[in-house]
């Protein structure tokens, strides 16, 4: 079982705050809080939703959304759970786990109705009475993947209940994590104490490889000297956004940026003009950080996916390839820039109508037109699915995908919310 570092928000009236009892404000909002402590390395993020009415629960969810659509990494759903409409509104924000809080009856209550509908995979216990924990034990093992015990005054029970369980603690020691990681069903540790040591959760998982623990980090397949390297002892680095793929910009790699690169998480290159090591964003702020690295078939290149903050060139331009040299007419085959391309057409006839426009059409109409294509392209489509020849079907199947990129643009949903939830999956 892979140990987890897991720093959590205590999301209060579109705030976060310091804790159930703190109400103090963080500087951060609650979207740049959890970009730091994913940008950190923090494997999972637990977010508690301490809102207070209706209204104030669904601002609290579009807060959890955009972060679940903005980080990489795994987010828990906690608090404000009454009933199996509230687990379903966590998943469909895009949470990874949504969490039942045990010190109320109407969580227990729901526990087999949610786990049957979303998967035991996707429900979490939070508890603060293991006493009260064991004598459902049967039924959360069967039913849920993971508890979080809330009272560190009960950490020395842990042991009694044999599943995987992330610890919250208000503060610890280097020494006390690595001594509760040891135990075999803890898996993780949250609370104040890693919201306060973020920024450490690097060197720790590196303490706890080092200790025989497993931990979900970056080590390197290859070493510097299985590299060929140019004429100066260097290996160019080509940089691509992680999300869409786009090359951003061509650096290069000394054996020490390049070892100093995966320590940090931080694209760190060797700077040519300047004879020295250059963090890219150390004073820009536009920092690159290490979702992966690739070398080709020589290992004379490698490839780095990247989260870029900001942008990567010094002229202000997301990319540093915008200078067109020469090009042909060419028909795009890559069918992501092709939906793209086409949803960003259907966008700007919103914005920018055009006479005899079917797009403007559809949207003078209002949604119950668009609604009425769309279940006629998707009937279309079936009926063209029995047919042994697949052309009429790539026709319907483009027909009913266009409708639904206008239903889209009228929901105002991007492809991207749509692709992180197909990823989730």
């Amino acid at each position: 079982m892979l140990k987890k570092f897991v720093p959590c928000i205590y999301l209060y009236k579109n705030t976060a705050v310091k804790g159930f009892d703190d109400l103090t404000s963080y500087a951060e909002t609650p979207l740049a809080l959890a970009e730091k402590y994913d940008n950190d390395d923090a494997d999972a993020i637990i977010i508690y939703d301490m809102s207070k009415g209706d209204a104030e629960h669904e601002e609290s969810l579009d807060i959890i959304k955009d972060i679940c659509g903005k980080v990489g990494a795994e987010i828990y759903g906690a608090g404000n759970v009454k009933r199996m409409e509230d687990i379903k509104k966590l998943l469909y924000a895009g949470c990874k786990k949504a969490c039942l809080n045990f010190s109320k009856q109407e969580n227990i209550d729901i526990l087999l109705e949610v786990s049957e509908k979303f998967g035991k995979d996707k429900i979490a216990i939070c508890y603060t009475e293991t006493d009260k924990i064991s004598s459902l034990e049967e039924n959360i093992k069967k039913y849920a993947d993971e508890l979080i015990l809330l009272n560190s005054s009960e950490i020395k029970k842990t042991p009694e209940i044999d599943m995987p369980t992330i610890l919250s603690l208000p503060d610890a020691s280097l020494d006390k994590v690595l001594s509760l990681l040891s135990q075999a069903n803890v898996s993780g540790i949250s609370g104040a104490a890693m919201n306060a040591n973020s920024g450490e959760i690097r060197n720790m998982k590196k303490i706890c490889a080092d200790n025989d623990l497993a931990v979900n980090r970056m080590v390197p397949s290859f070493r510097w000297e299985d590299f060929k390297k140019n004429s100066d002892g260097q290996v160019p680095v080509v940089v691509q956004d992680y999300r869409t793929d786009e090359v951003l910009m061509v650096a290069y790699f000394n054996e020490e940026s390049f070892y100093k690169t995966i320590e940090s998480g931080k694209m760190t290159y060797f700077s040519r003009s300047r004879n020295s090591l250059w963090v890219k964003g150390e004073t820009s702020g536009h920092f690159q950080y290490v979702k992966k690295l690739i070398c080709d078939c020589d290992k004379d290149t490698i490839l780095a996916k990247v989260k870029q903050v900001g942008v990567a060139c010094h002229t202000g331009r997301y990319s540093c390839f915008f200078n067109e040299i020469a090009s042909r007419n060419y028909t795009e085959k890559n069918p992501q820039k092709v939906l793209d391309n086409v949803f960003e057409v259907i966008k700007d006839r919103k914005i920018n109508p055009r006479e005899g426009s079917y797009t403007n059409y559809l949207y003078e109409k209002g949604l119950d037109k668009i609604l009425k294509k769309v279940g006629e392209e998707s009937t279309e489509m079936v009926i063209a699915a029995k047919n042994e020849n697949s052309n009429e079907l790539i026709y319907e199947m483009a027909d009913f995908l266009y409708h639904m990129m206008v239903l889209m643009s009228e929901k105002e949903i991007t492809w991207e919310e749509i692709t992180d939830e197909l990823a989730r999956r």
